[in-house]
């Protein structure tokens, strides 16, 4: 009932606004016939008073919210009686004189654009959480005493307007001001008075405590949502984005950090779109239509909600807002969406998407939603508003932590010249320790946990991912530092960070498409412009491309391999594609400037020979190489002429020769020792000998030895090497061969000139290790062919190294002196088109390479330039068609070796034992004789006789007597088996 009498009340006095004009207004209030001030005296000590300013609070905003047309505006001026009639008696226009006096009042100035629905929103919460705040800490004994003023949106109003809560009311903290433009102007204002200025709206990251100690931000910084946004861009796989934002200290303040977050996530910022809060409707518009023109789809928008409201109009108006386009904007605008004004703003921004700070539900942010929803059935409060309510609530518990304040007097002779005269601002003795005590003040508000760290609000524990569908933002997923995107909040701790489309609900687009824009469209119709295609001009290798120009028309054509495949990919591409030819002068730099050109925007792509490599992708999109890949070096082939004499001795190395050699007498040496004892073939002279051993061994060469072979071990050892003979002579075979009938490659010397095409790349050149000092270049395929028959000894060039396609045109004219030996250095990934990075054309013309490759089209375009290619076949490198050496047969001589030193040890030990068994039994037979002769010391013809069987029993033990009686026998020489 009070409420509504107020209301009635009220709504009397905004018919006779001018009844009520008051002499203290503020010097911009008081110039300005649309505010009105309202006095109100109440006792602010008790409940009654506390809870009749909040009625009337809430009256004057839903006043306006529903007379929203309305240009007058009421300011509210409140003065606490204290209860005493005195003091109401005395409370008059100017200044209370027992609130000053009063230590227990704390007057809090208040700055806010009243004129616009988000001020007169925050106003309401603003009014709210001081009258719940002493509902719920009614024992506090400070109070704190609300002083509103109007900045009317207006940087200089807001100036004014604190400079007038400091110097008449005496202010201990100021709430505002509204946007980071008036924040800009009150920083060093309240550095000055030593006054706290708590904003819940300023979020630009150019406002910071470290640069206004006195600022405290009770809001998210801007820059806290950069990673969000990257992370849905990356999610889409948008590589181009376009920034558009406001041009204020709120707009550009989130550039730096926005675009170094995409470049981070490779995605680049092609261009951006500055728009003035000042612009009129037809320079947005203009703007608009520039941006229709670009190829790029995905929009990033950063404004003011004012701004906003008359952008996102201007885009439904002109088509942006239709299949095909993508628009995020940041959560200053998605938080905001029930403050517009109009409901034609929100239907026009249907399929955006953006960010709002993620708020953990609470039973006191229920009952806060649920009160506002009563008075006001269509607003429930946004982050803003939650966060104004929790600045409110820090000021009022620091201002009980603090105590009483220092008051001073208050300057009656104030006037408004001292405006402007920043000397006159008093300078609180009060605001340091209040500010210490909000800086340290800890607690769970609307907006969750409250605590300031380095004088702003802790970021948001996560931002909720919206979609604008309907009458409003439908949430499809969130994001966090370190899970990254996710469809729910709350996920297993073993999840990793994510940036994925299917960590997403699904997304509703402009024009109502579920179907995911690409972001990058080619060159629209409506601009008017080609594709435009560098080409480079050069003097050698034009089969691969060659520019002329008509001198009467100035028409450019190119042609070439490089086009041709060019050309007949733009045939298989699904849409038409308008280009032109714009000529590359080898003069104007290196093939790198060329890329780099479409780096900077000033060509769409390059189209020739143009090699792909790892530096060169860091700045643009190549297709699929089109070109065989890898790097190849041509040298000259020796003829028949100059082959020598002594050929025949080239297949096998010096050291290979004696070691070959040397296991030839050795072989025989082993032999001669095993059966020179039992074999007559391996008797006679020592030079004799000698002979044999030589003639035998070599003559395995041929397998031509006509000696027999008695001993098992000789055997053995005349096998393995006949083996090893025969792989020795196979290899020489076929080595000798390859050198009497193939040419061969002469042989690169240390310190041989190399030479390179002008244009090759210097990546390539560092990589292949060559001295600078032997490298020289030429500009074309004659220029080399003539070097390589000088040679480097005539001022030539030993050998030429370049990439596979120049190699074959090479080889087509000069096949018959040179050769191309398989690439043992660098090689190199082809040739390929250039695009922008992000492009969709690097896609769709890969797509259609592929295709002619399969197809064979682009092996009819090779023959058709290149011509033979039977001369393209690889030879053996040098070092292939060098010399045998002896370490390519260490393991056939590591067996032989071992085999001949095996059987050489086993005779000399199955000669010793036969030697040592004849001994004993030698031994046994002459015991055995002298026994008999002391029994029988006459010896007759029995005795004798008897001895005379002695030789045939020794014959067949292998002993030979002498004579008849004689007992010193000779050992025959035994028979080694």
């Amino acid at each position: 009932m009070r409420l509504l009498m107020i209301f009635s009340f009220l709504t009397i006095i905004y018919d006779w606004r001018s009844f009520l004009s008051d002499s203290r207004i503020l010097l911009d209030q008081s110039s300005t016939s649309n505010s009105n001030p309202i006095g109100l005296v109440l006792d602010m000590g008790s409940s009654v008073g506390r809870e009749s300013y909040s009625c009337i609070s809430m009256a004057i905003s839903g006043l306006y919210a529903r007379n929203s047309h309305s240009k007058t505006r009421l300011v509210l001026h409140t003065r606490d009686s204290m209860g005493k009639p005195l003091d109401a008696l005395f409370s008059d226009s100017r200044i209370l004189t027992d609130q000053t006096s009063t230590s227990n009042s704390y007057p809090i100035g208040l700055v806010l654009d009243m004129g616009s629905s988000f001020g007169r929103e925050s106003y309401s919460c603003i009014s709210m959480a001081i009258s719940e705040f002493y509902a719920r800490n009614s024992h506090f004994k400070t109070r704190l005493v609300l002083h509103t003023r109007d900045s009317m949106g207006k940087p200089l109003h807001a100036l004014f307007s604190a400079i007038d809560l400091l110097q008449n009311e005496r202010v201990e903290a100021i709430i505002g001001p509204q946007t980071s433009e008036e924040a800009e102007f009150l920083v060093d204002l309240g550095e000055k008075a030593r006054v706290p200025i708590l904003t819940f709206s300023s979020t630009s990251p150019f406002l910071s405590q470290a640069k206004a100690p006195y600022f405290v931000r009770v809001a998210a910084n801007d820059n806290a949502q950069v990673k969000a946004i990257a992370a849905i861009v990356q999610a889409l796989k948008w590589k181009q984005v376009t920034l558009i934002h406001e041009d204020s200290v709120y707009g550009n303040g989130i550039i730096p950090y926005l675009v170094c977050a995409l470049e981070k996530i490779d995605s680049h910022v092609p261009d951006r779109s500055v728009i003035s809060s000042r612009a009129t409707d037809e320079q947005i518009v203009i703007e608009l239509q520039r941006l229709m023109t670009m190829s790029t789809r995905v929009f990033v928008v950063h404004m003011s909600l004012a701004l906003a409201s008359r952008f996102f109009l201007k885009v439904k108006e002109l088509g942006m807002m239709s299949e095909g386009y993508a628009w995020i904007v940041t959560y200053g605008i998605t938080s905001t969406l029930n403050s517009m004004d109009y409901s034609s703003v929100i239907e026009s921004m249907q399929g955006v998407i953006g960010l709002k700070p993620y708020i953990p539900p609470t039973t006191e942010l229920k009952d806060f939603t649920l009160k506002r929803q009563s008075k006001f059935p269509k607003d429930e409060g946004n982050i803003f508003c939650f966060w104004a309510y929790d600045a409110v609530w820090a000021i009022g518990k620091a201002a009980g932590k603090v105590g009483p304040r220092v008051s001073e007097p208050k300057n009656p002779k104030s006037s408004s010249s001292k405006f402007t005269n920043l000397d006159s601002v008093p300078v609180s003795k009060t605001g340091p320790k209040l500010l210490t005590a909000i800086l340290e003040s800890k607690f769970h508000g609307l907006s969750g946990k409250f605590q300031l760290i380095q004088g702003e609000l802790q970021q948001p524990i996560a931002f909720q991912i919206v979609n604008i569908i309907g009458n409003g933002a439908k949430g499809i997923g969130f994001w966090t530092p370190e899970l990254g995107i996710s469809k729910v909040l709350n996920v297993p701790n073993n999840k990793k960070y994510s940036a994925s489309l299917t960590d997403l609900e699904q997304i509703v687009w402009p024009g109502g498409s579920k179907v995911l824009p690409k972001g990058w469209i080619i060159m629209p119709a409506v601009s008017g412009k080609k594709l435009r295609i560098g080409v480079p001009v050069k003097n050698g290798f034009t089969e691969l491309v060659k520019v002329d120009k008509d001198e009467q028309t100035g028409a450019i054509t190119a042609v070439g391999f490089c086009i041709d495949v060019f050309e007949a990919a733009v045939a298989m591409l699904p849409y038409a594609l308008s280009y032109e030819f714009i000529p590359w002068m080898a003069t104007n730099g290196t093939y790198s400037d060329l890329v780099f050109q479409v780096f900077l925007q000033a060509l769409d792509a390059v189209v020739g020979d143009v090699t792909i490599t790892a530096n060169r992708s860091q700045y643009v999109d190549f297709t699929l190489p089109f070109t065989e890949l890898g790097v190849g070096m041509v040298m000259p082939i020796e003829t028949g002429k100059t082959k020598s004499m002594w050929i025949f001795l080239e297949p096998l190395t010096v050291d290979l020769w004696l070691v070959s050699g040397a296991f030839f007498i050795v072989t025989g040496c082993v032999v001669w020792v095993i059966e020179h004892k039992i074999n007559d073939e391996f008797k006679g002279s020592t030079t004799q000998q000698v002979g044999t051993v030589f003639w035998y061994s070599f003559s395995t060469l041929v397998f031509a030895q006509r000696e027999k072979l008695r001993s098992n071990l000789s055997k053995f050892v005349v096998i393995v090497w006949l083996f090893a003979v025969l792989i020795l002579t196979s290899s020489y075979t076929a080595s000798l061969s390859s050198s009497l009938t193939v040419g061969r490659l002469q042989k690169l010397r240390k310190g041989s000139y190399i030479g390179y095409r002008n244009g090759f790349s210097t990546e390539l050149l560092d990589n292949l290790n060559f001295e600078n000092s032997t490298l020289k270049s030429f500009k074309s395929a004659a220029d080399n062919a003539n070097a390589l028959l000088q040679g480097s000894t005539k001022g030539g060039v030993s050998a030429v190294i370049d990439e596979i396609p120049y190699i074959k045109l090479f080889l087509a004219k000069y096949g018959h002196l040179f050769t191309m030996i398989e690439p043992a250095y660098s090689s190199t990934n082809g040739f390929g088109f250039v695009f922008p990075k992000g492009s969709p054309l690097a896609p769709d013309f890969s797509r259609a390479i592929a295709r002619l490759r399969e197809d064979g089209k682009l092996d009819l375009m090779e023959k058709t330039w290149f011509q033979d290619h039977s001369v393209f076949k690889k030879q053996e490198s040098p070092e292939q068609l060098s010399t045998l050496n002896s370490y390519s047969f260490r393991g056939l001589f590591l067996v032989t070796g071992i085999s001949s030193a095996v059987a050489l040890v086993l005779s000399y030990v199955l000669l010793t034992k036969n030697e040592v068994t004849s001994t004993q039994q030698l031994q046994a037979h002459q015991l055995n004789n002298g026994m008999a002769q002391e029994a029988s010391p006459d010896h007759g013809i029995s005795a004798v006789l008897a001895d005379l069987d002695y030789p045939y029993k020794g014959r067949e033990r292998g002993v030979r007597v002498s004579k008849v009686g004689d007992f010193k026998p000779q050992v025959l020489q035994s028979q080694v088996p």
